[in-house]
């Protein structure tokens, strides 16, 4: 096997690694947020009021307590009365203190804490991003399947196919099947869950309707754009992998805009008045008796190995071309 076959290969398994670890990546929690404060004690809530951030999404961070702590089998929405059964640990020293515990479902939970200080809830956020990230996530894998092939024609041919796939994919899932119309409807149904102001939120719902049509009209013309360049420039196709190797930098902009958007679109109907601010982005941070933290989750982790694939990748594929073992 001479060097250049060698070189193509690694590339190839680099791309490859790189493939699945984005695919992974988005079915993975990214990055996860906690609150706590004295009235969630650590034996009834250890990591906190938690939740996940995912692309298309954010999910209960929150498991059921214990054995032996004190909210074992409690939830807080749970109303407590004479007819809640209590285990004494004492008497009944040989029950399951886990029998039916659950665990708190910590997105309504931090719905109901930010919007004392005028937070709108967080589905409200990335309302155009989260929906078409499957899209997304699938132009960037036929670029990084194009990427792996050295011939430009047999490039140009996977590329065409692939975008003409997710084209597909993607028209008949927002219009055809209705996914946008319905993710309109219950976007304007969480954003009106504690602000009663129908005319302003329908007008929300239409502008996700607008920009989700200029997003995907915008994804089919860079489609395009994508085949044209690799057909017309010879170091176009280097684009194909160093897009997608910048999804770790996408992610965190996207992630800060939107904690800046909450922070500084408060609602004047808030229990409390504060500033406007900046939510914590990554590290500790303190609001009112809340201790924020804020960090990369393990699907962050398989970002940063996407680009660390992806980038020794690249230069190599660069190296072929100046030397015309790639095209």
């Amino acid at each position: 096997m001479d060097t250049q076959t060698k070189q193509t290969r690694l590339v190839q398994g680099l791309t490859l690694i790189a493939l699945v670890a984005m695919v992974v990546a988005y079915f993975a929690p990214i990055w996860w947020v906690s609150l706590t404060a004295p009235n969630y004690p650590k034996d009834a809530f250890p990591d906190g009021i938690r939740i996940h951030f995912h692309f298309d999404g954010v999910y209960n961070g929150c498991k059921a307590a214990g054995a032996g702590t004190r909210m074992a089998n409690e939830i807080i929405q749970q109303d407590l009365d004479e007819h809640t059964e209590r285990y004494n640990p004492i008497l009944d020293a040989k029950k399951d203190v886990n029998k039916g515990a659950q665990g708190l479902d910590c997105v309504h939970e931090m719905n109901t804490i930010n919007h004392y200080v005028g937070m709108f809830p967080i589905a409200t956020g990335a309302p155009v991003e989260k929906p078409l990230a499957k899209f997304f996530f699938g132009f960037f894998a036929v670029m990084l399947a194009g990427f792996m092939v050295t011939k430009r024609k047999t490039r140009l041919l996977v590329l065409s196919a692939g975008f003409a796939a997710v084209a597909a994919w993607m028209l008949v899932d927002q219009y055809v099947l209705g996914h946008l119309a319905s993710h309109v409807e219950a976007y304007v149904q969480e954003a009106g869950t504690f602000f009663k102001e129908p005319d302003k939120i329908k007008a929300w719902g239409d502008n996700v309707t607008l920009i989700s049509h200029v997003v995907i009209v915008g994804l089919l013309l860079v489609m395009g754009i994508v085949i044209a360049g690799v057909a017309k420039i010879r170091n176009f196709s280097l684009l194909l992998a160093l897009v997608p190797a910048l999804l770790p930098v996408f992610f965190v902009i996207t992630y800060a805009a939107w904690l800046w958007f909450f922070g500084h679109n408060l609602h004047p109907w808030g229990a409390f008045t504060v500033k406007p601010f900046m939510p914590t982005v990554f590290g500790e941070g303190k609001v009112a008796q809340f201790s924020t933290y804020s960090y990369p989750y393990w699907g962050y982790g398989l970002l940063v190995l996407m680009f660390l694939s992806l980038a020794p990748a690249l230069l190599i594929r660069r190296k072929q071309m100046r030397e015309g073992a790639a095209e």
